[in-house]
């Protein structure tokens, strides 16, 4: 199977993290995924996938202390493998794991997800518990110096034949299940260990090898960032998708710092291949760290991501819990143009960013059509300027054409709205933090 051809555009969809963080159980997670059924999926979100801690008892009753609770019980089969705790995930009672669950996401026509952590949990390897298909047992090939910083759930794998055909168990579990998506953390960048960042380098490639044995096309999303950029072609020949940062969330700073770290990746996107800016941090969050609010993004920061995201051509993950989504976000999610520059097609350049203003330019190589989109990063009011001689490389203008008055209509692509203008220079005067993207039409 080629890996490149699971995720021919950036996956879109629902994760449970920013709004129920450890705690979401079966019931909000079928709410959920009714909920895209129903308003999202013809706009292409198709993905539900449950965040951390699935497999764990009492997940989040401990949040004053723990995020997650050292050494807690957790749900366990006889081969070293993690199980959903049925208690949240009652269909999963009797070793059906998460195979029910999956089926009813599968027959609203949307697909499956899950979040792992790198590695063999600690308290198998501390109960000498088998490993499917060799006579080794967990302790045998985890690695104890191995362990996330955040997370003590985990050992990490050795990369013997014995640490593969663990991953290569865990896959064909997964697979029995219907999983479509697979989440793995503490792997893009094992940040406990500053002078090897990179520590988990052989496990991405033993759970891609794992995805190739279990004979079902399952995405791979890499966690956390920032990902290496040294690094770039191992995520690309091993990985669908890799953070290039830490977890994102609703504050101004962390999505202005996202334009540098997308101008980092922008070279590195193909088909089946994502940088991933990560989750989107839209409608109502918080409920399971125990502060349930809306986004602190303003309505025109909101835009500014939508709009980076989709021209940089991220993956699109919400954190929101859907059924409490206003028509104003479901308006955002729902922009069939903004949208449609997800695509393998749409080849984007960042060519100007600076404290004040930020400017992409793409063109669509099936169609031939053209996008500019202009960003206010200040504090301020600003009108933001570009010239079309800047625009040359990337949307394919002719050399005439720098040098000479054009006349263009500007279709801008979230209010819908045309304006016919010749000269030389693009702008638009836009409020702090927000944006304009235009459609460029040639008369």
């Amino acid at each position: 199977m080629n890996k490149n051809t699971f995720a021919k555009h950036p996956p879109m969809g629902w994760n449970s993290y920013d709004y129920y963080d450890t705690t979401v159980n079966e019931a909000q997670v079928r709410a959920n995924a009714e909920y895209m059924a129903e308003h999202l999926k013809e706009y292409g979100w198709e993905y539900v996938v449950i965040d951390i801690e699935w497999y764990a008892h009492k997940a989040g009753s401990q949040r004053d202390r723990f995020q997650y609770i050292p050494f807690s019980q957790l749900e366990m089969d006889e081969s070293s493998r993690l199980l959903p705790d049925p208690e949240r995930f009652p269909s999963s009672a009797g070793g059906k794991g998460f195979g029910p669950l999956a089926e009813y996401i599968h027959s609203l026509g949307l697909k499956f997800g899950i979040h792992i952590m790198r590695g063999i949990p600690r308290i198998a390897a501390h109960l000498h518990t088998p490993v499917k298909g060799t006579s080794v047992t967990a302790d045998q090939i985890a690695n104890p110096s191995s362990i996330c910083g955040w997370n003590p759930d985990m050992y990490g794998v050795r990369n013997t034949p014995e640490g593969q055909a663990y991953y290569d168990s865990l896959l064909e579990l997964y697979a029995s299940w219907g999983v479509d998506f697979i989440k793995c953390d503490d792997i893009c960048n094992t940040n406990l260990y500053p002078n090897d960042p990179f520590s988990g380098r052989h496990e991405i490639e033993m759970l891609a090898k794992a995805i190739q044995h279990c004979g079902r096309s399952i995405v791979l999303s890499l966690s956390p960032g920032p990902a290496l950029i040294e690094h770039a072609w191992h995520y690309e020949k091993y990985a669908n998708m890799w953070r290039i940062t830490d977890d994102f969330w609703d504050h101004w700073d962390l999505l202005k710092d996202m334009f540098h770290r997308c101008e980092l990746w922008q070279n590195h996107i193909s088909e089946g291949c994502w940088p991933d800016c990560d989750m989107l941090p839209l409608g109502t969050l918080g409920k399971g760290f125990g502060e349930e609010r809306a986004t602190r993004f303003t309505p025109e920061e909101q835009k500014t991501m939508m709009t980076l995201w989709c021209i940089f051509g991220s993956p699109m993950m919400l954190g929101a819990e859907l059924t409490l989504l206003d028509q104003e976000t479901l308006a955002l999610l729902t922009n069939r143009e903004v949208l449609h520059l997800l695509n393998s097609d749409c080849h984007a350049r960042q060519i100007r960013l600076d404290d004040d203003c930020a400017v992409w330019a793409a063109k669509d190589a099936k169609t031939g059509d053209g996008y500019a989109a202009l960003f206010n990063l200040s504090d301020e009011t600003a009108t933001v300027s570009v010239q079309l001689e800047e625009l040359t490389e990337t949307l394919g203008l002719s050399e005439n054409d720098e040098d000479s008055t054009v006349s263009v209509t500007l279709h801008d692509l979230w209010s819908g709205c045309d304006t016919n203008t010749t000269g030389t220079t693009l702008s638009s005067e836009l409020a702090a933090h927000s944006c304009v993207i235009w459609k460029i039409l040639r008369h």
